[in-house]
C-alpha cells in the first residue's frame, strides 16, 4: 500500500494553512469546521456526504466548505486518497473578499462540490508555492484570482465591471521594466500603479491578456535571452535579472523558449561569434 505522507504548511504572508494527503485510507467522521476549506482530489475515490447530500468525489473535483457545513467522508473503494486543500479563516477570507468584491461581506458558496478547470488552474499552482515555500508575487495574485472566480461562479454575484485604467497599467508596466532585476512585491506594484491589488489584477490582466507576474517574468527571460547571447553563463543570468535561484530560472527559461539556458547559451552564443 502507497505509504501515507501529511504535509501542512502555514504561510505567513498569505496567512492561510495548506494541506496535503497522500495515500489516505483514514475516514473523517461527519464533523465541522470554523474556517472555509477548499480543497481538491488529485487522485481516489471517496463518498462525501455534507449537509444532507450525498457525493462521489474523485480525481479533478473540487470541494468547497464554508464554516459550519457538516460532513464526513470514507474511501469508497480500496484505493486510498491524494487531497491538496487550503483553510482560510473567515477573518482572512473576510480581508480576501473586500478586495475582490469591495464589499466586506463573507462569501457563502452555494456548491459543495465541484468541476471546473479554471479554479484547478489557480488552486493547484498556489499550493504548490506555498507547500515549496515560493515568495514571488505570483502567490499573492493567485489566492484573489481563486477567489474572484469563486465568487462570480459558486457565490453571490458582484460587480464585475473591469475599469480600464490605461494609465495606471502603463506605471505597473514601467516600474516592471525599471525594477525586473530585483525582488518585486504586488504591494510595491500597487503602489506604483496607484490601485488595489484585485483592481489591478483584474484591469492588468484584460488589459495586457496575462497577469502583472507573467507579465514580469516575460521580461525577465527576454533579458535573460540577450544575456545568454552575449556569452554570460546561466549562473549570473539568473541572479541579474531577478530570479531567486537558478533552478527556478531554468524551469521557466526552458518552459517559455523550449530549450534549457545552457544550450539557448551555446546555440546562439555561438553564432553570434561566429557573425563577428
Amino acid at each position: 500500500m502507497k505509504k501515507e505522507i501529511r504535509t501542512v504548511v502555514y504561510d505567513e504572508s498569505l496567512r492561510i494553512e495548506a494541506y496535503r494527503f497522500e495515500g489516505i485510507v483514514q475516514p473523517f467522521p461527519n464533523h465541522f469546521h470554523e474556517h472555509y476549506v477548499i480543497g481538491f482530489i488529485e487522485n481516489g475515490k471517496r463518498y462525501l456526504s455534507c449537509k444532507n447530500a450525498d457525493y462521489t468525489i474523485e480525481q479533478g473535483n473540487i470541494v468547497l466548505f464554508n464554516p459550519g457545513d457538516n460532513h464526513t467522508c470514507i474511501q469508497s473503494n480500496d484505493g486510498t486518497l491524494d487531497y491538496r486543500s487550503f483553510n482560510i479563516s473567515k477573518e482572512i477570507m473576510l480581508d480576501l473578499a473586500e478586495e475582490v468584491t469591495s464589499k466586506r461581506e463573507l462569501p457563502r458558496f452555494s456548491k459543495n462540490v465541484i468541476s471546473d478547470d479554471e479554479i484547478i488552474c489557480y488552486l493547484r499552482p498556489l499550493h504548490e508555492m506555498v507547500i515549496n515555500g515560493n515568495s514571488d508575487f505570483g502567490k499573492e495574485e493567485n489566492p484573489l484570482f481563486l477567489l474572484s472566480s469563486l465568487i462570480q461562479k459558486y457565490s453571490q454575484p458582484f460587480e464585475s465591471c473591469i475599469p480600464e485604467c490605461r494609465q495606471e497599467i502603463e506605471k505597473a508596466c514601467t516600474f516592471m521594466k525599471q525594477h525586473f532585476m530585483e525582488r518585486i512585491y504586488l504591494e510595491q506594484i500597487c503602489h506604483q500603479a496607484g490601485l488595489s491589488k484585485s483592481t489591478l489584477l483584474r484591469a492588468f490582466t484584460k488589459s495586457k491578456g496575462i497577469t502583472p507576474y507573467r507579465y514580469l517574468e516575460t521580461i525577465r527571460i527576454n533579458e535573460a535571452k540577450k544575456m545568454l547571447s552575449k556569452g554570460i553563463s546561466p549562473l549570473d543570468t539568473a541572479i541579474q535579472t531577478g530570479f531567486s535561484d537558478q533552478s527556478h530560472f531554468t524551469n521557466y527559461f526552458t518552459s517559455f523558449i523550449g530549450l534549457a539556458p545552457g544550450v539557448y547559451r551555446e546555440i546562439f552564443f555561438e553564432k553570434n561569434k561566429d557573425g563577428e
